[in-house]
């Protein structure tokens, strides 16, 4: 190799790579730097992948764009995970990895190496992305190819090179942070009966804990996309930013749960995520006053499928691309705003309005009948049950 990229985060495994790609390669090594609203120190983590090793450091400060065009598309699809994870870590891969690919043609470097273990899904989302954007690049995945088995093996190979962690062996907590969540794997989480220690927490209070009065806020949208916070219009990441610190006020986003990676195993992931939490419990509200029923449904069948590749690592994909045209497509006129109220862990929809509604009281309510007819029910039952009736089967 005569040049290295690598994405590099300054946590545990990253640290170590460094070292360990300088001695096995004795090339030049670029650190990449993806602020993606981890909320640490930038300077401090690339002045550490100086001391490690690398000759070269390249931060890019990229919360905005992966707040507009990752974070809210997904909010747009309502995209969650089987049924509970909201993807935080799987959207953040995708612009990591492309710029990550963006440095090693600036640098000239022949490949791109990350921190993901051979375990997991990360692998597949940095490795599938630089797959598509530039198949030429070499990518190296140390977890799958260096001696160390374990991450107590490589905390003590850091403290053999002098390298300072985030992490201990009481408390070896695999973290992933940006500006729309905090994951946490391993350690006593490996245990799926175990309940999370409550100090691990970092975006949000403990529901217990949280104040006594409850906080009502009002969202605004436009054609699907988080647009104001209470009539305040934000940036995407500011706006995101904001709506982190009132839900985790409240206590609200915490998620334990057991997934199916898509490299075969299950596995135990606790996750923060309390700002899209509401955006996306809002973002229903609207979509229910202002999107047609068929389209509704069409959409809603296809979310379990685009998440499924948002999780497995397709961002860059044609089929993702395609799917991501028909929600958009789908979002024009949710418009609006719902008003939501966050109280210790919980977050209700209180009201929701849009200039766009397609709710009429004067046909929905019991009060009024308009221009319904009542009287067409009567063929309308019938001749849904007609294939009802004509059926013996269904008879006891």
């Amino acid at each position: 190799m005569k040049k290295i990229v690598v994405a590099y985060s300054g946590g545990l495994d990253t640290s170590v790579i460094l070292k360990w790609l300088a001695e096995k390669y004795g090339c030049p090594l670029v650190a990449f730097i993806a602020d993606v609203g981890q909320g640490e120190n930038v300077a401090a983590i690339a002045d550490k992948a100086r001391k490690t090793g690398a000759s070269a450091v390249k931060v890019l400060d990229l919360r905005e764009e992966f707040v507009r065009d990752f974070v809210f598309p997904a909010i747009r699809a309502n995209a969650v995970y089987e049924g509970g994870y909201l993807m935080g870590t799987s959207l953040a891969r995708p612009i990591i990895a492309k710029y990550l690919v963006q440095v090693a043609k600036e640098e000239g470097a022949d490949a791109v190496a990350h921190g993901a273990t051979g375990k997991g899904n990360d692998q597949v989302r940095f490795e599938l992305t630089a797959r598509a954007l530039a198949p030429d690049l070499k990518v190296i995945a140390p977890w799958r190819e260096w001696e160390f088995t374990s991450r107590p093996q490589l905390i003590d190979y850091a403290e053999k090179h002098g390298i300072p962690l985030p992490v201990t062996k009481e408390k070896p907590y695999s973290m992933d942070a940006n500006l729309m969540h905090i994951s946490y794997e391993g350690g006593v989480l490996e245990d799926p009966w175990a309940e999370p220690p409550s100090d691990m927490f970092r975006m949000t209070r403990n529901p217990e804990d949280a104040p006594s009065q409850p906080r009502v806020v009002e969202i605004g949208f436009r054609d699907g996309t988080p647009a104001s916070i209470d009539g305040q219009e934000l940036s995407p990441a500011k706006l995101l930013a904001e709506m982190n610190a009132v839900a985790g006020e409240h206590g609200v986003g915490r998620i334990d749960l057991v997934e199916n990676r898509f490299v075969g195993m299950k596995s135990r992931g606790v996750y923060e995520t309390p700002g899209a939490t509401v955006l996306m419990a809002a973002h229903r509200a609207v979509e229910s006053l202002t999107m047609d029923r068929e389209v509704m449904h069409l959409r809603d069948s296809l979310i379990p499928r685009f998440a499924e590749l948002v999780y497995y690592g397709f961002w860059y994909s044609p089929e993702t691309r395609v799917l991501g045209a028909f929600f958009n497509e789908s979002q024009r006129g949710v418009t609006g705003a719902a008003r939501m109220k966050l109280y210790k862990g919980s977050c209700a929809v209180i009201g929701r309005k849009s200039p766009n509604s397609l709710y009429n009281p004067e046909v929905a309510g019991f009060d009024t009948f308009g221009t319904y007819n009542s009287k067409d029910a009567e063929g309308f039952i019938r001749m849904n049950g007609l294939r009802l009736a004509l059926n013996p089967a269904l008879r006891p």
